[in-house]
């Protein structure tokens, strides 16, 4: 009775895993050597968790990101995202897999500099062929406090709300999954602390899956889960 019910338990986690990443390892080329940035990494997120992976520089945890992301591609290993090996895609299929599915925040929040607050959030919508982009895009940008500013161009814009435009331009195509590269790393703590509740609340509300990297304890603990990145190498 206990073994058929730790069965179905366990078939019931394999069927809600949302990202399996299988013995990654990469390595690039440095002059006639070969560097490990990444070494027989395994993991498991399940649909709706939220994954801080934290280390110190260097760690791999970008690196780590990209492949998951399917920015990049490993050396060995796979990942299968939503039932799909990445490694059987070609770039222009990754691509779309991510335009559909996959939110990116990242620290240095790569606004495009010629487009008003509106207008960078409204992108990703226009790019989807999107009827009326700029209607989700204002509710986006209300609920991350903005509304004040939507003509407002990123060099008119504080560090903290650069980083509240890029939420609410990651959240607005309602990603099943988000991907956020130290998204705390150029803020003060104060501006820290309230994009990280930020990032919570629309994470809860959209039921996104949320990966984070970061140096920041407070948004690592935040997560559901922690990995610690070292030397490339997932450490207890």
């Amino acid at each position: 009775m206990g073994k058929d019910r730790l069965n179905k338990e366990n078939r019931s986690k394999i069927r809600n895993m949302f990202i399996r990443a299988e013995h990654l390892t990469k390595k690039v080329a440095v002059g006639s050597h070969s560097l490990t940035i990444l070494q027989d990494i395994s993991l498991d997120i399940e649909q709706g968790e939220s994954l801080a992976v934290v280390g110190v520089s260097g760690s791999g945890k970008s690196t780590l990101l990209g492949l998951l992301a399917g920015l990049d591609m490993p050396t060995q290993g796979r990942v299968v995202l939503d039932k799909v090996d990445l490694n059987t895609l070609n770039e222009d299929q990754r691509a779309k897999m991510r335009a559909k599915n996959i939110g990116f925040i990242f620290q240095n929040f790569q606004l495009l500099s010629n487009l008003t607050a509106l207008e960078n959030v409204m992108l990703p919508l226009e790019l989807h062929g999107m009827k009326e982009p700029d209607k989700r895009a204002k509710e986006l940008l209300e609920k991350v406090g903005l509304i004040e500013r939507l003509q407002h161009y990123p060099k008119q814009l504080s560090g903290g709300e650069q980083q509240r435009v890029a939420i609410a331009r990651a959240f607005v195509i309602r990603p099943r999954i988000l991907f956020a590269d130290e998204p705390t790393g150029n803020l003060d703590q104060k501006t820290a602390t309230n994009i990280i509740h930020l990032l919570f609340e629309l994470n809860q509300h959209y039921h996104t899956t949320l990966v984070c990297v970061t140096h920041d304890p407070l948004l690592g603990k935040r997560c559901k889960r922690m990995l610690h990145l070292e030397g490339g190498q997932l450490v207890s």
